[in-house]
């Protein structure tokens, strides 16, 4: 994980938000990794983060199977077109619904998929220079949308794009 992390942070206007015990956020984020663009240090208001990093199931969100020692997912908002190529084109395969608690394999994402979002539970050898790349796009594609809310005088707000 940390070597995801270091090629986050190494991106410029990145703001993270890694929740912990007494930091205000619910116990449940605790441990977890929130990705913006926001070189003002601020969050968003109506802005969801452009990647995450979760290390444990959530109550609607466990087909990972991500509470075993050393289990956690990367996800990517990387947009319908490139989650096809990179992921597939949907939950279902040829042979059935992907396996989601695979590891080191690009997949839609389990509850997001269908919005552009693709996961990987412990990127590896096989996706980890391709995640990077991905979550580099994905910043990008966050600080040009930054860029167009504040051109027409946005606070933060808007449509995604």
């Amino acid at each position: 994980m940390q070597r995801i992390l270091d090629a986050v942070r190494a991106l410029d206007g990145v703001l993270e938000l890694a929740p912990t015990e007494g930091s205000g956020f619910p116990e449940l984020a605790w441990g977890d990794h929130f990705f913006y663009y926001a070189p003002d240090g601020k969050v968003p208001e109506r802005e969801q983060p452009y990647a995450t990093i979760v290390t444990k199931d959530y109550p609607d969100d466990t087909a990972s199977d991500l509470d075993p020692e050393g289990r956690w997912r990367l996800n990517i908002h990387v947009g319908k077109a490139v989650a096809a190529e990179v992921a597939g084109e949907g939950p279902e395969g040829a042979v059935g619904p992907p396996d989601f608690a695979a590891a080191d394999v690009f997949l839609p994402h389990p509850v997001y998929g269908s919005l552009g979002w693709i996961a990987v539970v412990v990127p590896g050898e096989r996706t980890f220079d391709r995640a990077v790349e991905l979550l580099r796009d994905a910043h990008e594609q966050a600080r040009k949308r930054a860029e167009r809310r504040s051109a027409v005088g946005g606070s933060g707000g808007g449509a995604e794009g």
